[in-house]
């Protein structure tokens, strides 16, 4: 079990807000001590990545600075793929994909929120794979990648190291499962708690093997 952690969130023009806060705000809270939860900070360091130095206007109008672009990007640990409307236009995106493809083979855990799934699909990593999206999407990642198995009507799905969840709030799902991999579930829960989310119990899918 890590006891430090360096994650990384992808950001684009036009994602989805709640796919990428949802996931940061979970990690944020995470405490390896619950007693010293207001003394101490999270044991995850958390960065923002864009492809180009310019701030993201996410589909909401929000506006995000980054932490780095893709080429400062310190080594991850965990690599987090938000969605959102900004991914039919980024999904054929060379550089993008292939910064996934080469995070891919370094960190612990590769994630995706709702539609980030066609991202991580499109840069070869899900085939042959199970994996999830926004329920709207699942005909069109049925079809536009046939080497993936799709799986509908969960929260999320992990497959060996990566992990994908069903739309927006899901993502929160998918990054408190995260939070138990890497520090166990005892403070998976007890961070869901400090949330007052509700620890996802079941409508979920861990392939095995």
């Amino acid at each position: 079990m890590n006891k430090r952690l360096t994650a990384g969130i992808l950001l684009y023009d036009n994602v989805e807000v709640l796919d990428f806060t949802g996931p940061f705000e979970v990690l944020s809270q995470v405490r390896l001590d619950e007693e010293r939860r207001f003394a101490e900070r999270t044991p995850i360091d958390i960065v923002l990545v864009t492809q180009n130095e310019e701030p993201v206007r996410t589909f909401g109008g929000m506006l995000v600075a980054q932490d780095c672009t893709f080429g400062e990007c310190p080594p991850l640990d965990v690599l987090v793929v938000p969605g959102g409307m900004g991914e039919r236009l980024e999904n054929h995106n060379p550089v993008i994909l292939e910064f996934i493809r080469s995070r891919a083979g370094e960190v612990k855990t590769l994630a995706s929120v709702c539609t980030g799934a066609f991202l991580l699909a499109g840069a070869g990593v899900l085939d042959g794979r199970t994996a999830t999206t926004h329920f709207a999407s699942i005909g069109r990642l049925r079809d536009t990648f046939p080497k993936v198995k799709v799986e509908e009507g969960v929260r999320f799905v992990e497959d060996g190291k990566i992990i994908t969840s069903a739309g927006i709030s899901a993502g929160i799902d998918m990054s408190l499962r995260l939070v138990a991999i890497h520090f166990g579930e005892d403070i998976a829960r007890a961070t869901a708690r400090n949330l007052e989310y509700p620890y996802p119990e079941d409508n979920y899918r861990i392939i095995e093997g």
